[in-house]
């Protein structure tokens, strides 16, 4: 069976990667902008990546989902980089300060059919010793989870929302029905996989396309 298993990745082969990489930006004027940090640290099974569980709250659209931490850009915010790395502190207690930035992904426009207005962009980091993380009132809980393990095909799993009775693509990456990723997180993921030439495979469907953040293209 571990011949399955995808080869371990190394936060080295990210950094080749992504230093010839060239992200695809929106402009982020006029519109809502957030950022999220897609954090790496070197762990026992190769690169792992930090996901956050977000917390449980009536009202917020993304209760409970699965996310990098990261949130909205602060009129306080000189740029998107700095509100992922405030975000970070302040949702783990995980200062990027010391941390390389990796690079950057392609940013990523909101739910087509909700919050088209809103542009998110997403800066990968590798942190030599993250230590002990400390969650803040807008987390549930967050771990790490090894890169090879996002790509294993045994965690690829299905996500219904609430919202709408549709099957979207996602990753087990925890317990089963609660840490799945899918959505916007899934799809920085897919950019990533493809930057790094691991790409996930294409499970957009005709009726999925719209959701897909420009991925079904393929």
């Amino acid at each position: 069976h571990a011949a399955m298993l995808p080869t371990v990745i190394r936060v080295d082969q990210v950094r080749r990667s992504l230093a010839d990489h060239e992200p695809e930006l929106h402009p982020v004027r006029k519109v809502r902008h957030a950022a999220v940090a897609m954090v790496l640290a070197e762990g026992e099974r190769g690169a792992e990546a930090l996901f956050i569980e977000r917390a449980r709250h009536p009202g917020d659209p993304w209760s409970g989902h699965m996310a990098f931490p990261g949130g909205g850009v602060d009129p306080g915010d000189p740029n998107g980089r700095a509100a992922a790395e405030r975000e970070t502190l302040e949702e783990v207690g995980l200062s990027l300060e010391g941390a390389e930035l990796l690079g950057r992904l392609d940013d990523k426009r909101g739910n087509p059919r909700t919050r088209p207005e809103l542009v998110i962009s997403a800066f990968v980091y590798h942190h030599p010793e993250p230590g002990e993380l400390a969650i803040n009132y807008e987390v549930q809980e967050a771990f790490w989870f090894p890169l090879a393990g996002l790509l294993d095909p045994a965690n690829h799993v299905e996500y219904t929302t609430h919202n709408v009775e549709i099957e979207f693509p996602g990753i087990l990456v925890g317990q089963p029905d609660r840490h799945i990723v899918w959505g916007l997180t899934y799809s920085f993921l897919e950019t990533f996989f493809e930057v790094i030439e691991k790409p996930l495979p294409n499970r957009w469907t005709e009726e999925l396309r719209a959701y897909s953040r420009g991925r079904a293209r393929r």
